[in-house]
């Protein structure tokens, strides 16, 4: 019997469904659904409670938090049982929310900075997680930093992703003095000459820093593996709008099915990730909020 006949057998007779992503490009599906832990962070259930309410709310995929991972760690769980815990609850870690300061000019804090993501990414693959989330953490306000510098950076952390199995994607933040707009990801992205070089973008940050939704025609495809997906009222104005104001797929004015089809990729599902800090939701019950955020979801990207 061969390996490909093996797992079929052990498929058929466990019963056990195939990845997300392996589920999802069997039936060429465009999208996969994912579950990003910020929409349960006021809840503060912490690890374990947040995965299983994606679970139970039909999810295969998460994005958690790195800060959440390492609090259960420091309250005496461990990286083998959190790994345990994903599995046995048929999910896949598809990304991880950290904050590491890589991109900025001082050498002291970059280097603190690489070494806390060396520490972060071991730990992810540890539970089979691949990929980080890389903001501008650190350069969100004061001066405009070289973008040929940042590129070099990010070039760095890629390379430190090489190692250790995880792939930094860089990610979008629209409030941000920097990478505020899709023609800095691009470039810098384009400028680290780094075949495992992706980007991370999302409805919210989209909107907030001006680049809007039509810009991610002009992003490759093979550069996007996962989106971050809400959406925003009419009303407050772009130059005001925060965080807070994220609201389900399908709630608000953007433009969502036409980004889909602009997102969606023939050759391998996008992972869309539902992504919010809304308190109006954090008061509600964290299993009707997952749930809801997963129908909207599937709602919006219907026909697409």
């Amino acid at each position: 019997m061969n390996r490909r006949e093996a797992l079929s057998s052990i498929v058929a007779v466990s019963g056990t469904s195939l990845l997300p992503v392996e589920a999802a490009a069997k039936k060429k599906e465009p999208f996969i659904y994912s579950l990003n832990m910020s929409t349960l962070r006021g809840h503060k259930l912490g690890f374990r409670k947040e995965l299983e309410v994606a679970a139970q709310a039909g999810y295969g995929s998460v994005e958690i938090w790195i800060n959440t991972l390492q609090d259960y760690l420091k309250n005496g769980g461990s990286l083998k049982e959190a790994s345990a815990i994903v599995k046995d609850l048929g999910l896949k870690v598809e990304d991880a929310i950290g904050f590491a300061p890589w991109i900025v000019d001082d050498n002291t804090t970059r280097g603190k900075a690489l070494e806390q993501l060396k520490l972060e990414m071991e730990q992810l693959a540890a539970i089979g997680c691949t990929r980080v989330a890389a903001p501008p953490m650190g350069a969100t306000t004061g001066d405009s930093l070289d973008l040929k510098k940042v590129a070099e950076r990010y070039r760095a952390i890629l390379e430190l992703g090489e190692k250790t199995g995880v792939t930094p994607h860089l990610e979008l933040w629209g409030f941000s003095k920097n990478l505020s707009r899709v023609g800095e990801l691009l470039y810098v992205a384009v400028e680290a000459a780094h075949p495992s070089a992706r980007v991370l973008m999302d409805v919210y940050h989209l909107h907030k820093g001006g680049s809007g939704m039509d810009s991610v025609k002009d992003v490759g495809k093979p550069l996007v593996e996962i989106f971050h997906i809400n959406d925003y009222p009419a009303t407050p104005p772009r130059e005001t709008i925060t965080d807070a104001d994220r609201i389900y797929a399908g709630d608000g004015v953007a433009p969502l099915k036409d980004l889909l089809k602009n997102l969606k990729n023939p050759e391998k599902p996008v992972i869309l990730s539902f992504e919010v800090f809304n308190q109006g939701y954090y008061a509600q019950d964290a299993l009707l909020v997952a749930k809801t955020g997963l129908a909207k979801m599937k709602k919006v990207a219907e026909g697409v």
